[in-house]
């Protein structure tokens, strides 16, 4: 694991949450985009040494309206940065931790992305996620 890239938030809707952070807040916006293929409209914010993901569902059988639901607005998942996501995979996998997918798959930013199952992290979300970008580059500004 490099570091923490992001911190993903489920929110009801961006366009209300947004406000809060970069008004009360006075954290920069850095752009919005929609993940078909997870079923989320997200928003990027910058917050110094780190970005907070706001995670909106587009759907109600997407898996973010599902934690909204049981667990309500608040923190999602915790995403490390990783370099060859296929090897790291594979090497939890050795020492028996369960990703939700086999293999990554697109995400924010068009960085491959895997998640962790939370019962195999103590409740956590945990993902992992690989820029396609230049070595290290987050394509998220």
């Amino acid at each position: 694991m490099k570091k923490v890239d992001h911190i993903g938030i489920a929110v009801q809707s961006i366009t209300e949450s947004l406000p809060f952070y970069t008004g009360m807040l006075a954290l920069t916006f850095i752009k919005e985009e929609i993940i078909a293929n997870q079923g989320v409209k997200v928003a990027f914010i910058d917050a110094g040494n780190i970005k907070l993901e706001l995670l909106e569902p587009l759907t109600a059988e997407s898996p973010v309206a599902k934690f909204l639901t049981k667990k309500g607005e608040g923190i999602h998942h915790i995403a490390f940065q990783v370099e060859g996501i296929e090897q790291r995979i594979e090497e939890l996998n050795e020492k028996g931790l369960i990703f939700i997918s086999d293999k990554p798959k697109k995400g924010a930013g068009g960085a491959d992305v895997a998640f962790l199952h939370p019962k195999q992290a103590h409740g956590v979300l945990f993902e992992l996620c690989e820029h396609t970008g230049e070595k290290g580059e987050s394509n998220h500004e």
